[in-house]
């Protein structure tokens, strides 16, 4: 049934053994007016979860229901309830959309006035909401990044700048939390890969006074390009909304068929709408082996592992050492997995250096930005590369000069073991001796 931030929290919710750890976490954030709160809820026999966000003790839909009552017109999308607004210009006036696949509601504001007691948020004071949030830097990173596909996507379908988007306080609120709540479980369940089925975004048509526009609606359509799509018509209404696309768009390492997995739970993320179909969404978490000859790999690997990774490549011939090393520090900074350089020759005999690097493929867009960002390249080649890797785990050893940290690595029929460096380093310092010395004691 598409994707809403509310209901992919509420499927990976379910994946936790403790779900109040994770609501009282989401209440102590500081979301500013936010109270979460998760239920249980039945659809077509099957028992799952539904998040309740209240902001300002309301939740988004009863908001946008008693606004609806100011206004002379408004326009619906059958797709649940989902209201979102966003300013286009310099006045504004309220228009309702109304989804039937989950329990948010977006109000889109271009015009006239009518209304003067509510408050909209830019993308800058969006901003410091976000950094004031009591979250790793992991999370905040995704969570930026998750809402600055949304702005980005809102700003080309409505052709205006990123900094002119402007959503209404209460579904901004709304959305932050969704999108954290999503950020911060997928921190806590940590999974090395996620996959994700093409999306159902959904059929029909969105009516407003503008005129009717197809399903996806433009924001969507526009987070969606390059992800497998399709509508089956079985379900009228918009499915897909434009959160829930940014947060697959920003996590998923690969859509396709449910591969050969053994699944060891499963979550179910409840909407508010009824259909002929279940309106959930469903997350399993499980060991993968994709095929039956990588499982038969995998089950000689001895707790190895296997996944993908992102290899973006650019070539340089007009920067300096120290702004390549530079380069470098901050890509690895940014979470780049590993980065190195090249000597290369270059057109017109040039010598020059091919800087590459390995990132995950949910922190592709941020790697890219920071190459462009920190070199003066004008293009970056991409390469999707198949990784096998070793499982690591950190042990210490015990020497008369002071603990060591090491780096134990098995897998693939193989066990190693490896004393932390900066350790040993910093222990040789301290006692006038060499590094060899205190590896005696390993």
């Amino acid at each position: 049934m598409g994707a809403a931030g509310d209901m992919l929290t509420a499927a990976l919710l379910e994946l936790l053994p403790d779900k109040q750890v994770f609501i009282d976490k989401m209440n102590s954030l500081g979301i500013p007016g936010v109270e979460v709160s998760a239920t249980e809820m039945t659809k077509c026999g099957i028992n799952g979860t539904h998040m309740i966000v209240k902001v300002n003790g309301m939740e988004e839909h009863e908001y946008f229901h008693a606004l609806k009552h100011a206004h002379s017109h408004h326009h619906e999308h059958e797709d649940g309830g989902n209201e979102h607004s966003h300013t286009h210009g310099d006045h504004e006036h309220t228009h309702e959309h109304i989804h039937e696949a989950d329990a948010h509601s977006h109000s889109h504001e271009h015009g006239h006035t009518h209304m003067h007691d509510h408050v909209h948020t830019g993308m800058h004071e969006i901003g410091h909401i976000i950094s004031d949030l009591d979250i790793s830097d992991k999370v905040r990173s995704d969570v930026t990044e998750v809402y600055r596909l949304i702005a980005e996507a809102e700003s080309h379908a409505h052709g205006i700048p990123v900094d002119d988007v402007h959503f209404h306080e209460v579904g901004a609120m709304d959305a932050i939390t969704d999108i954290t709540g999503v950020c911060l479980l997928m921190e806590m369940i940590a999974p090395e890969q996620i996959l994700a089925s093409p999306v159902h975004v959904g059929s029909g048509h969105v009516h407003c006074t503008h005129g009717t526009l197809p399903v996806p609606a433009p924001a969507t359509a526009h987070i969606l390009r390059g992800i497998p799509t399709y509508s089956d018509g079985t379900a009228r209404g918009e499915l897909c909304t434009p959160t829930g696309a940014a947060l697959l768009k920003h996590f998923v390492n690969k859509f396709c068929e449910m591969p050969v997995m053994t699944v060891s739970d499963i979550g179910y993320g409840m909407g508010m709408k009824d259909f002929d179909q279940a309106n959930c969404i469903r997350a399993m978490l499980g060991e993968s082996s994709g095929t039956a000859a990588e499982h038969n790999m995998t089950a000689s690997a001895a707790d190895g592992s296997r996944d993908t990774v992102i290899e973006l490549a650019c070539n340089l011939d007009d920067m300096t050492p120290e702004a390549i090393g530079f380069a470098v520090g901050a890509l690895l900074d940014n979470g780049a997995l590993d980065v190195w350089t090249e000597a290369i020759g270059m057109k017109k005999n040039r010598p020059g250096v091919k800087l590459c690097c390995l990132c995950r493929t949910e922190d592709r867009d941020r790697i890219v930005r920071a190459v462009f960002k920190n070199t003066t390249t004008i293009g970056i080649r991409e390469y999707e590369c198949d990784r096998y890797t070793l499982d690591r785990s950190i042990s210490e050893i015990k020497t008369p000069y002071g603990n060591v940290r090491s780096k134990i690595s098995r897998g693939y029929g193989v066990e190693r073991e490896k004393a932390e460096y900066d350790d040993l380093a910093e222990l040789a310092h301290q006692n006038g001796i060499s590094v060899m010395d205190i590896l005696k004691y390993k």
